[in-house]
């Protein structure tokens, strides 16, 4: 979730015991426990080394490796993902990466006869989306506004606003508008409770 301070500072406000007031303070106590477990997550992390926006939403991930190599933007979201940080993975704002999905900035070279480690960094571009279950693999760059469908496997980078799918992921004649204006975090029943 978004920090407390955040959430605290753009809170909607209402009238003294009105109807929204009551029910806007309802749904925040319903969450709040919830709330308070996503932010020592993201403290955790920050504590750690990462670098995370403090409107940036880190779900239920499994996040190895040096945590000084994350970073995330504003207004991005991660579910629950698994990402390995042997290099820089870096996440730019308003990146919605979606649960089941895998970034690895490293792996095993098989062409290599002692089989050794291989690394490079991921660079993830605003707006970008990566669907459930998709797998991003070393050195990968994904695009501005570019979507990685579910299950795809991506070695390769991804244009701007590029659609790619499957294993190996491959790009789709369709391309995703270059006009994008949203907030993936803004569909998380928490921030509702404070900010709407």
């Amino acid at each position: 979730m978004a920090s407390l301070q955040y959430l605290w500072n753009n809170r909607t406000k209402f009238k003294w015991f009105s109807k929204s007031f009551f029910k806007c303070w309802a749904k925040r106590l319903l969450t709040f426990f919830e709330l308070i477990k996503y932010n020592k997550r993201r403290k955790k992390l920050i504590n750690d080394g990462a670098i995370i926006a403090e409107t940036a939403e880190i779900g239920i991930a499994i996040i190895n490796g040096r945590k000084n190599n994350l970073s995330v933007g504003d207004f991005s979201t991660i579910g629950r993902a698994e990402i390995a940080l042997h290099d820089k993975v870096t996440i730019g704002s308003y990146v919605c990466i979606n649960d089941g999905v895998v970034i690895l900035s490293a792996s095993h070279d098989v062409l290599d006869p002692l089989w050794r480690h291989k690394k490079a960094p991921i660079f993830i571009g605003d707006f970008a989306w990566i669907a459930t279950n998709a797998i991003i693999l070393p050195g990968v760059t994904i695009g501005k506004g570019a979507v990685v469908g579910a299950g795809a496997v991506v070695s390769k980078n991804v244009n701007d606003y590029a659609i790619v799918i499957g294993n190996p992921a491959k790009e789709i004649t369709k391309k995703r508008s270059d006009i994008l204006n949203y907030n993936p975090c803004e569909f998380l029943a928490t921030n509702n409770a404070w900010l709407k």
